[in-house]
């Protein structure tokens, strides 16, 4: 067992404060930056196409996991951001200024949702966030002018500084970049009073408003923020794909994430990590089904979806805090034996008693 002595005021806030937390970083990360040298092109492509969606479950966390904002539509900002940005470079926007406008433009095009949805909660919020996605996937199929409608639109090769980028190895280290920019930048977000007010708003909207905080502007603020980062995930999802249709940014997206941060784990920048994970192994674990079920079943167009909402329902119900709960049990059972407790992790009720005054 590993006891923290603290002695300077910068101790409780300092990032991979125990040793096992900086050994199996420095892991990760060694496997990463080596990943090009060993991996063959598909599997590195695919690892390529994990970083993306880990990005884009980040930016659903925010808004999902640490404001409690239920989104199902979140895959209308990953359009958004996709086809902004390469409309842009089409027309010899160069690529950082690209990254940056559609980030701009997704955090704003967010927050004027944020604030038509800031008096929402629960299904009627769900209800509108999905009405959203279907609006902006028939826009994006209808405005054919710009986005050249259901025919598809081609992304041109990326450039950075005048570079080409077009090599596999070379756009999964632009990846890997931007999600370690990513999960620094959120890591921070929630040590700051803004991140702050969205676990208040979370965890109780009343006590929250009692304190001062204003929760309309919070929820604002946290689609904003999540939509941002969502839309720098669709910016690269371009990029990966080549190719880009409206039919990719539907409500099957959305439920890819949906399902990855609820299975990753809720309240977690790793949980949308593991996530990200699942997604990326599920579609292998789906095909490896449709080949030993029988035609009638194996051959159904909707199976998919429905594997998607099965594996949510089991989740709640058997593991609510998703692969990242069950990770912190694991580590909090080696670090603590011989004396770990099994009540340890009795779950507790997720609202105060203020939230029973609605």
């Amino acid at each position: 067992m590993q006891i923290l002595f603290k002695t300077r005021y910068e101790d409780d806030i300092g990032f991979l404060v125990k040793t096992g937390e900086k050994v199996r970083v420095g892991m990760v990360l060694a496997f990463l930056f080596a990943a090009p040298l060993f991996l063959q092109t598909y599997y590195l492509s695919e690892l390529s196409l994990l970083l993306v969606y880990a990005i884009a479950g980040i930016g659903l966390m925010i808004l999902t996991g640490y404001t409690g904002q239920v989104s199902f539509g979140h895959a209308a900002f990953l359009g958004i951001g996709a086809y902004c940005h390469a409309i842009l470079i089409s027309h010899g926007v160069p690529f950082t200024v690209s990254v940056v406008a559609t980030m701009i433009l997704c955090g704003l095009v967010g927050m004027a949702l944020g604030r038509s949805a800031s008096k929402m909660h629960g299904f009627y919020l769900a209800i509108a966030t999905l009405a959203f996605l279907i609006l902006v996937e028939t826009l994006l199929g209808e405005w054919v002018s710009m986005t050249n409608g259901y025919a598809g639109f081609a992304v041109p090769g990326m450039k950075i500084l005048g570079a080409s980028l077009g090599k596999a190895w070379q756009q999964y280290y632009v990846n890997l970049f931007f999600i370690l920019l990513v999960i620094v930048g959120a890591a921070n977000l929630f040590r700051s009073p803004t991140g702050r007010a969205f676990l208040a708003v979370r965890d109780s909207e009343l006590s929250a408003r009692s304190l001062g905080v204003n929760v309309e502007w919070v929820k604002i603020q946290s689609f904003g923020v999540s939509a941002a980062i969502t839309g720098l995930a669709g910016v690269l999802l371009a990029h990966q794909l080549s190719y880009l249709s409206p039919e990719v940014f539907g409500v099957l997206e959305s439920l890819k994430l949906m399902l990855m941060i609820v299975v990753g784990g809720l309240g977690s920048i790793l949980g949308a990590v593991f996530g990200a994970i699942l997604i990326s192994v599920l579609p292998i674990v789906i095909s490896f089904l449709k080949d030993v079920l029988p035609p009638a079943v194996g051959q159904q167009p909707g199976l998919e979806p429905l594997l998607f909402g099965v594996i949510i329902v089991l989740f709640i119900v058997l593991e609510p805090l998703g692969i990242y709960g069950r990770w912190m049990k694991i580590r909090y059972f080696f670090e603590t034996f011989p004396y770990y407790r099994k009540s340890s992790f009795v779950r507790q009720k997720s609202y105060l008693k203020t939230e029973r005054l609605r």
